[in-house]
């Protein structure tokens, strides 16, 4: 117990050595030789690492705000953070040299694939990043460089690949809220991963020494892959202190949240049941006695629209909120950083574009089956939104069914706008950065205004570690740090 005790504490003393640098990593102690169980980092990663963000849904068209100008919605965000550095990384780097003074494997290729994970999403936020010296405070790095975008996706493939080879049934895996222990599961996701990484470099060749198609084929046709909705990377949430659903109890989702119209009108136009488990019926719909599957009573609002015009439809009671289960309910739905859907449409996109040889259309038909089976397995009462519904019936709709002889821009619209309908709540910023690297689904944008390509880098970097940094955008971007400026991904 006394041993449990100090571990927990150590997770939170790690958590709070700073606060946004990368350069404030180092201030872990190096005199400190405080060890730590580590189930209990791989516990505290996964938490970190599965939250909702709801941010990218503004940008992706999926929410609008009624109380303010919100500036995802409008495209107008700055910085971004590097506290991932001082939390998620810095634990993870932890966790893998624990592990290692036990000689457990699972461990340090779970630590692995958290590293390619937080490096990756920070990446294609800003482009170049700290990487190769990153986190290395103990080694006396105080100002890590940066390294290219190019270096650290050809890196963190690279550690995803060792992260593969090092995974066992073997060596036990405890505090793992993502797998409960099962390591065959990590070895799914851990591939499924790199497949994910390869296809976001779609506009490119080679990352690195790897050529892009060939690497990804090469995986598809000899690794293990997620097969079905339970090998799912997602975190379950319970009822409990510190593990229960990210908006839950969240008052703006309650007050000022309501649905897009984009997003809401791709369900209605398809007759798409999955609408009535995001959205809630118009005010007014609800007082007309609609049932809650009348696709009539949901409506959105404009996402290019100001906020006041908005406001106009809460009093024309023709505006949807969302669900309220995403803020009343404590478990809710699980949080998928990578899903079985999510991958089978990886899968067809890759097949749409060559890469590999089997079928588009059975991948985007299993990916679209396994989004359903996941809201009719998590969504509580799910008779009441799906009863007599028939998901061969829907592949085969004229907006649905897919067409392996249409053009590829045709093919890449079809897939990405039924991948689009399946991240509400789910998948971070993939919904965003695959209508950057793809053009589709074509979001409506404001006259005069650029979806932006990034986010700047954070003050705490000009202030710490200024001469990395230009030297960063120097490179990247001709010294300019500008939302709009495209990194080397999308070039």
């Amino acid at each position: 117990m006394k041993n449990s005790i100090k571990s927990l504490f150590v997770v939170g003393l790690l958590a709070l050595t700073s606060c946004e640098s990368s350069l404030d990593t180092i201030n872990e102690n190096p005199n400190d030789q405080a060890s730590i169980d580590p189930k209990f980092l791989l516990t505290y990663v996964s938490k970190d690492a599965f939250q909702v963000n709801g941010d990218n849904m503004y940008a992706s068209r999926m929410l609008i705000g009624t109380d303010g100008e919100n500036v995802y919605q409008y495209m107008k965000w700055n910085t971004t953070s590097f506290g991932i550095y001082s939390t998620g990384l810095l634990n993870t780097v932890k966790m893998m040299e624990e592990a290692a003074k036990i000689n457990n494997k699972n461990y340090q290729a779970i630590g692995k694939f958290y590293r390619a994970y937080y490096f990756y999403n920070l990446s294609l936020k800003l482009g170049s990043i700290p990487y190769t010296e990153a986190v290395k405070g103990e080694s006396g790095i105080t100002q890590p460089k940066y390294d290219s975008q190019e270096t650290v996706m050809a890196g963190i493939l690279s550690e995803l690949k060792e992260a593969n080879d090092l995974i066992n049934t073997n060596d036990k895996i405890e505090g793992d809220i993502v797998y409960n222990g099962d390591a065959t599961k990590w070895k799914k996701l851990i591939n499924s991963y790199r497949l994910k990484i390869l296809l976001s470099l779609s506009k490119k060749t080679t990352v690195g020494t790897y050529t892009i198609a060939t690497e990804f084929a090469s995986i598809a046709g000899s690794q293990p892959l997620m097969s079905s909705i339970t090998d799912n990377g997602e975190l379950k949430f319970a009822d409990a202190a510190d593990s229960r659903y990210t908006m839950f109890n969240n008052s703006g989702y309650g007050s000022s949240l309501y649905m897009a119209d984009y997003f809401i009108n791709m369900f209605k136009d398809r007759q798409d049941p999955r609408l009535f488990t995001f959205a809630a019926q118009t005010t007014g719909a609800k007082e007309a006695g609609k049932p809650l599957t009348d696709f009539t009573g949901y409506n959105g609002g404009n996402p290019t629209s100001s906020y006041s015009d908005n406001a106009a439809l809460i009093t024309a009671k023709n505006i949807s909120k969302v669900n309220d289960r995403f803020y009343k309910d404590a478990t809710n739905e699980p949080s998928n950083i990578l899903s079985y859907s999510e991958l089978e449409f990886i899968m067809a996109e890759a097949s749409a574009r060559g890469w590999i040889t089997s079928s588009a259309k059975t991948h985007y038909d299993n990916a679209i089956k396994a989004n359903f089976t996941f809201y009719q397995t998590y969504v509580k009462n799910p008779n009441q939104y799906f009863a007599g519904f028939d998901v061969n019936q829907y592949l085969a709709t004229p907006l649905v069914v897919y067409n392996t002889s249409a053009s590829l821009p045709n093919q890449l619209e079809k897939i990405m706008t039924q991948k689009y309908m399946t991240m509400f709540h789910q998948g971070q910023w993939t919904s965003y950065q695959d209508y950057l690297r793809t053009g589709y689904p074509n979001y409506p944008l404001q006259t005069g205004v650029t979806a932006p390509f990034r986010f700047r880098y954070p003050q705490t970097e000009y202030n710490y570690n200024s001469s990395n940094l230009q030297s960063a955008l120097t490179s990247q971007y001709g010294g300019n740090d500008n939302i709009n400026s495209k990194p080397w991904w999308l070039q």
